[in-house]
């Protein structure tokens, strides 16, 4: 990091800073606070939404995804293009939630079914989220000390301080400061600056990259280099790919559909807009939102792995693996029992040299050819060796953090001056955004679902909102305690999964059904939301003891045999897409097949119970302020003919303005007629006729993957910086 580098990333974060400093004034009420006064316009709610939605754990994940996997199968995740649309244009939940006037999901579970299930939900809801966000900011210091080459630890006046601690600290305390400051207000202020500085960093690190690396010279050589059925490129030729397969991509769509506004980790925007419609309009605006951002992601991982693998790039590579190999080491094994084996890591790192130790080590493996220097990619598996016979758990550490942090070091070595300190500038902004946002919307439910319902006298505005920042500090300090002792043992899209589904692994249906089905009850809410969350602690229970506890047991016993048989019988069906094996190092069951397994049986208790103590539909009228209990508020809704019918299909309604309906018609062409007819269905279809070569669909990703996006990023970053920027300052009005 030069001084240039230094001074991209001090300005821009002081001017966000600056501007969240001047929003504070806005804060008169506990509403601001939760909701931002539901004053917002679709542009702020889009832009900041954006911001806080893709953090900086999110953009690390989807890299450590898609180096392992590639980007073939990212190709059948396209058929998610027309659910997206549709779920996004109609407004799916989104609108009856806003209709209903609550100001939190909890407050509508009340409304819906009782207090009790709500104070229950809201408990499932807190230790689901504040868990599965108290890793967010582990990965985004880590990101950002491995990025900026920071020792591992310092020392003052003879102490022994840890770098990823300190980072910790900072970034939590300036999160924690801009919430307290101002509540929804400001973070979605700081969000929406941040998001419109970033459009055009974006766009320079994309022109760079594209200018950086030869598309066909040296980026499809590199992901072509794959063994069978492991295809980076082509999607008919990922039969052996696991964990990220077609069957997480299934997953993950039954999932949108049943688990639609069940997170509530960016809860505050769910509430801010100024009505129903401009929450909806902001919605669909996020298809066009993400231009530059996309492209950066996609292309920065492309040129990562074409980095480390191409020949042309091999010095850097080795840097890589020896920088990344030193750091793991020093961070994972850093107590005093692994100082039998920590010297000879380093000294195989640094010089390449194999101690007497070290070859003992590798020989025991049986995967070294110990007569030969050990090749720099594979110090990772070399290091985990060495930790293995000290630790087997911090071996799996080891290995977790490496592959996480593989591509920002990658990056680093890629991107010159100036440009490394706009990376950096983003990184910052990333991880900022999602840590105020999360941290918000789960103090938020924590004092509005828990405390509040057990309280008879209320609490007078300036105790509510002193609360409010109390509990929010709370969850800074879980988190950094969290982030700090917690040894990650598998993919950071997993730990989401695993540790979501104590919530979403029953919340859905209540949400979906409540809204949608007048026959849902409160016996059914607490049936589904009670067996999902049952499922989920019991899978992680299970991942989490099955190494050292579970298998010995079953092996003392005798049953390996047959608990392998029922696993392989019952998953034999789903081959090649689910496939359980029992072997000694893990749980043969992931975290997405358990979050599917708990999903699909919350549903069918909800709808068995429900039916089954259901003795007078429900008034969603009521409750949707429709019909004779409409008010001011309520909009007039398009009767359903043949002519409104294809527009009702897309959402359009009363409330929409001409500019509005160009837009869902924009929307609508983009995402279902060029992603999903001509890049999806055309080309399965001509695939059933002729099965494309490797280098055809090397062709169809440069296209779809750069020179389209390229067109469209350029329009939609003027359109969002301008839209954006009179929404804001409309805001303050």
């Amino acid at each position: 990091m030069t001084w240039l580098d230094w001074c991209i990333v001090v300005m821009p974060l002081l001017i966000v800073l600056f501007i969240g400093l001047k929003s504070q004034k806005y804060v008169k009420s506990v509403a601001d606070f939760l909701a931002a006064g539901r004053v917002a316009g679709r542009y702020v709610i889009c832009v900041a939404s954006g911001e806080a939605n893709m953090g900086l754990v999110s953009l690390v994940a989807m890299w450590e995804m898609n180096y392992a996997v590639g980007y073939g199968i990212g190709f059948w995740g396209t058929i998610t293009a027309p659910l997206a649309l549709i779920l996004g244009l109609t407004g799916y939940c989104t609108y009856r939630f806003r209709e209903t006037r609550a100001m939190t999901m909890g407050q509508f579970l009340e409304m819906r079914y009782s207090r009790g299930f709500r104070i229950f939900a809201a408990i499932l809801q807190s230790i689901s989220g504040v868990i599965n966000y108290a890793i967010f900011p582990a990965v985004g210091a880590r990101c950002i000390m491995y990025f900026f080459d920071l020792p591992v630890y310092f020392y003052i006046g003879g102490w022994k301080f840890s770098t990823f601690g300190l980072l910790l600290l900072v970034f939590l305390s300036v999160a924690v400061w801009i919430i307290t400051m101002g509540g929804q207000i400001t973070i979605m202020v700081t969000d929406c600056v941040q998001g419109l500085l970033s459009y055009p960093f974006y766009a320079i690190i994309v022109v760079y990259i594209i200018w950086r690396f030869s598309w066909y010279g040296e980026i499809i050589p590199a992901l072509m280099d794959r063994p069978p059925g492991k295809s980076m490129l082509n999607p008919y030729d990922v039969s052996q790919v696991r964990t990220f397969n077609l069957f997480y991509i299934f997953a993950g769509m039954f999932g949108s559909v049943f688990n639609r506004m069940s997170w509530s980790g960016a809860q505050g925007y769910n509430a801010a807009a100024r009505n129903p419609h401009e929450q909806k309009m902001g919605a669909v605006l996020g298809t066009w939102r993400n231009g530059f951002s996309n492209m950066m992601y996609l292309l920065l991982g492309v040129a990562a792995f074409t980095f480390i693998h191409h020949l042309d790039f091999r010095p850097g590579a080795d840097r890589v693996h020896q920088q990344l190999t030193i750091k793991t080491i020093q961070e994972t094994a850093a107590e005093k029992r692994f100082d039998t084996i920590r010297p000879d890591v380093i000294a195989m790192a640094e010089k390449g040299e194999i101690t007497p130790k070290m070859k003992m080590i590798l020989r025991k493996t049986g995967k070294f050819d110990i007569s030969k220097p050990v090749d720099p990619s594979r110090y990772k598996e070399a290091a985990q060796a060495a930790v293995a016979t000290v630790d087997r758990g911090k071996a799996g550490t080891l290995g977790t953090i490496y592959s996480q942090m593989l591509v920002p070091v990658a990056v680093r070595e890629i991107l010159p001056m100036g440009i490394t300190g706009i990376m950096c500038a983003l990184m910052i902004f990333l991880m900022i955004s999602t840590d105020t946002t999360y941290m918000h919307s789960w103090g938020s439910i924590i004092v509005q679902d828990i405390i509040l319902p057990f309280r008879k006298t209320p609490f007078t505005p300036k105790q509510q909102l002193n609360l409010l920042r109390c509990v929010i500090a709370g969850v800074a300090v879980f988190a950094f305690l969290f982030s700090f002792f917690f040894a990650q043992m598998d993919y950071i899209l997993m730990f989401f999964a695993i540790t979501g589904a104590i919530w979403l692994g029953g919340a859905g249906p209540t949400i979906v059904f409540g809204l949608y089905w007048k026959r849902g009850t409160t016996a059914g809410a607490f049936a589904a939301l009670g067996s999902g969350s049952f499922l989920a602690v019991a899978g992680i229970i299970c991942q989490q003891t099955w190494a050292k506890y579970l298998y010995p047991a079953l092996d003392k016993m005798d049953l390996v045999k047959s608990v392998s048989w029922f696993f392989e019988t019952v998953s034999r069906p789903f081959h090649p897409l689910i496939v359980w094996e029992v072997t000694p190092e893990k749980f043969p069951v992931n975290s997405q097949e358990i979050y599917f397994i708990a999903l699909v049986t919350a549903i069918t208790l909800y709808i068995t119970v429900s039916l089954l103590t259901c003795r007078k539909p429900f008034n969603l009228e009521r409750l949707l302020h429709r019909g004779i209990y409409a008010d001011s508020e309520s909009k007039p809704r398009i009767p359903w003919t043949f002519k409104s019918a294809f527009s009702k299909i897309i959402g359009i309604d009363a409330n929409y303005t001409r500019g509005d309906r160009i837009l869902a018609w924009s929307v609508f062409l983009w995402s279902f007629g060029f992603r999903f007819i001509l890049c999806f269905i055309c080309i399965i279809i001509w695939n059933a006729f002729y099965r494309w070569p490797a280098h055809w669909w090397a062709i169809k990703m440069h296209i779809t993957s750069v020179y389209v996006p390229c067109v469209v990023a350029i329009v939609s970053t003027v359109w969002f910086l301008i839209g954006g920027t009179m929404d804001l300052r409309r805001l303050f009005k």
